[in-house]
């Protein structure tokens, strides 16, 4: 069924949104994946605050062109039933939704991504990137590993309480 011109502008329009924020776009192949399944993937992309879009590639394409950072950026990859996954929050997100959707559904196979930068990824970068720890994830390792000398002293310093209170205790008696 073919789509009028002016709801093609305006799926163009709705990329060129999508593109112009986003800081990851990660394509997957989705050839034998039901509507059911696809309506999963859409629920548990938008609990982490990924946009799920079906589109014809070639409108991924103008939208691309009309983008300063994206115009220079190859679409070789763009072939076949894709879907893609956008993030405007973290980087690594889309690529672990369609990672860990992939799990259960092997149908999905991830193609690749690009950054709002412009910059490529195949489909091997794509899954590395899908296997990094989330923007969160790093957050947290770095907070746990400044406060590893604090929680250290604290603990070292625990037995000299102990040895205080034993001390009061004499003094008292």
């Amino acid at each position: 069924m073919a789509i009028s011109k002016a709801k093609k502008e305006t799926l163009v329009a709705e990329l060129n949104e999508l593109l112009a924020d986003t800081k990851m776009a990660v394509f997957a192949n989705y050839t034998g994946i039901s509507v059911k399944e696809l309506q999963e993937l859409r629920r548990a992309a938008r609990a982490q605050g990924v946009t799920i879009k079906v589109v014809k590639n070639r409108l991924v394409r103008v939208a691309m062109s009309q983008i300063d950072a994206l115009k220079d950026t190859s679409t070789d990859a763009l072939k076949g039933q894709i879907l893609y996954a956008f993030s405007n929050e973290d980087e690594v997100v889309p690529a672990k939704v369609l990672a860990d959707f992939a799990k259960d559904h092997p149908q999905l196979q991830l193609v690749g991504a690009f950054s709002g930068e412009g910059a490529n990824l195949d489909a091997a970068e794509t899954t590395d990137l899908a296997k990094l720890p989330s923007k969160n994830d790093l957050i947290a390792q770095v907070v746990a590993t400044l406060q590893s000398p604090v929680n250290d002293v604290v603990s070292a310093l625990n037995p000299l309480g102990g040895i205080v209170n034993a001390l009061e205790s004499a003094a008292k008696a």
